[in-house]
C-alpha cells in the first residue's frame, strides 16, 4: 500500500528547480517544504531524476524536502566534455557541493545504481554530513570489485562495463532508432521511457551520461584492465578488495574504504541482471553502522519504478525511524510520526 499522505499540510507537486554549482547548473525534480529536512536521491544510468517520481511526492508529503538531481553529463548545464571530470570523486563532490546550496549541514542521501555507487562513497568519505544512507540495487564498491574478481557470475553480470565504457558506445546505443538504448528501457512504462529517450536520445547527453562508464573503466582511466571504483577519485589500482571493517581501524585506510558508520538501508531485488546474490550479501561486511539489509523477490534492475509504493514506504520508514537516532528533525506536525 502506498505512503498515507491524507492530512498532509504540505504540497505533493514536483517542482522542477535548479541547483547552480560552481560553473555548473544542475537541473532538478524537487518536492515537500523548502525548510523540511533535505533527502537528496541520485538516479542511476540511463534514467533521469524522473525515476524518483513516485518517491519525492511520497516523501514531499511527510514534510522532508525531497531533491532528485539531474547528475553530472545528464544536466545540460552541468556536462564537461573531458571524461577525467568524471570520477565517481567528482561526482561525489558534486553532492556534497548541492547540499551546500540547498543550505543543508546533514541529509538523508538514497541512490540507485551508479547513484548508489556514488551514495556509498559520499556516506564513507562524508559521514558526518549524511544522517541516514538508502541503496537501492548497487551493492558496496568493494563488495562488487570482490565479487567480479572471484564469482564468475558477477563476473559475466558486469561484462557490459567495458562496452559502455569504450569509445562510439554512444554511437551504437543509438544507431536503428536507438533500437539498443530502447531495449534497455524495454520492461518500463512508456511514459518513462519517453522522459529517458527526451533526455538521453541525442549524441551529446548520452555522451555525459557514458562518461561515468569512460572515467571508472575506459582506457584513459585505467592502466592494463579495468576495475571497479575503489577509491573516491577513480578505479582501483589492483583487483584486491578493499578493507574489511573488521580490519579497518588497524589499517587506518584511506577515507574510501574505510567501513560504512552511517545507518543504512541496502535493498536488493532477485531478478536483478547487474548485481548477483553474492556481492549483495557480502555487502555487510562493509557496513559498521546499524544496518538493514531487504530482499524484494521477483523485482529486477528498476526497483524505484517497479514497486514504487514499497520502495516509498521502504525510504520512509528508514529515514523517520534510523534518522531520528541521527538526530534527524522532522516537523511536529508531520502526518507520519
Amino acid at each position: 500500500m502506498p505512503v498515507d499522505c491524507s492530512g498532509s499540510p504540505w504540497r505533493h507537486e514536483i517542482e522542477r528547480i535548479e541547483i547552480p554549482v560552481g560553473d555548473l547548473t544542475f537541473q532538478a525534480r524537487a518536492c515537500g517544504p523548502e525548510d523540511g529536512p533535505l533527502v537528496l536521491l541520485l538516479h542511476g544510468f540511463p534514467e533521469t531524476s524522473y525515476a524518483f517520481r513516485s518517491q519525492l511526492v511520497a516523501l514531499g508529503a511527510l514534510g522532508l524536502r525531497a531533491v532528485a538531481p539531474d547528475q553530472r553529463g545528464y544536466s545540460p548545464q552541468a556536462r564537461p566534455v573531458d571524461v577525467s571530470e568524471y570520477a565517481v570523486g567528482t561526482l561525489a563532490g558534486d553532492v556534497l557541493a548541492m547540499a551546500d546550496a540547498l543550505g543543508a549541514d546533514r541529509f538523508d542521501l538514497v541512490g540507485h545504481d551508479w547513484g548508489g555507487i556514488v551514495a556509498w562513497i559520499v556516506a564513507t568519505r562524508s559521514p558526518g554530513r549524511v544522517r541516514t544512507l538508502t541503496v537501492l540495487s548497487t551493492p558496496h564498491f568493494a563488495a562488487l570489485s570482490a565479487s567480479r574478481a572471484s564469482n564468475p557470475d558477477q563476473a559475466q553480470r558486469s561484462s557490459y562495463f567495458a562496452d559502455l565504457a569504450a569509445d562510439g558506445a554512444e554511437v551504437r546505443l543509438l544507431a536503428n532508432d536507438a533500437e539498443r538504448l530502447r531495449h534497455i528501457y524495454s520492461d518500463l512504462p512508456s511514459d518513462a521511457v519517453a522522459e529517458y529517450m527526451r533526455a538521453l536520445g541525442n549524441r551529446d547527453a548520452l555522451r555525459g551520461a557514458l562518461a561515468w562508464y569512460g572515467a571508472a573503466f575506459g582506457r584513459s582511466a585505467t592502466t592494463t584492465k579495468t576495475e571497479p571504483p575503489t577509491s573516491p577519485d577513480g578505479p582501483a589500482e589492483s583487483a584486491e578488495p578493499a578493507t574489511a571493517p573488521s580490519d579497518a581501524a588497524s589499517a587506518s585506510p584511506p577515507p574510501a574504504l574505510r567501513p560504512v558508520t552511517v545507518p543504512t538501508l541496502y535493498v536488493w531485488s532477485t531478478e536483478d541482471g547487474a548485481f548477483g546474490r553474492d556481492a549483495a550479501e557480502a555487502t555487510r561486511r562493509y557496513v559498521t553502522g546499524p544496518y538493514r539489509f531487504e530482499v524484494l523477490e521477483g523485482v529486477d534492475h528498476w526497483i524505484a519504478e517497479r514497486v514504487p509504493d514499497r520502495v516509498s514506504r521502504l525510504l520512509a520508514e528508514h529515514i523517520l525511524t534510523a534518522g531520528k537516532d541521527a538526530e534527524s528533525p522532522i516537523p511536529a506536525d508531520s502526518s507520519h510520526r
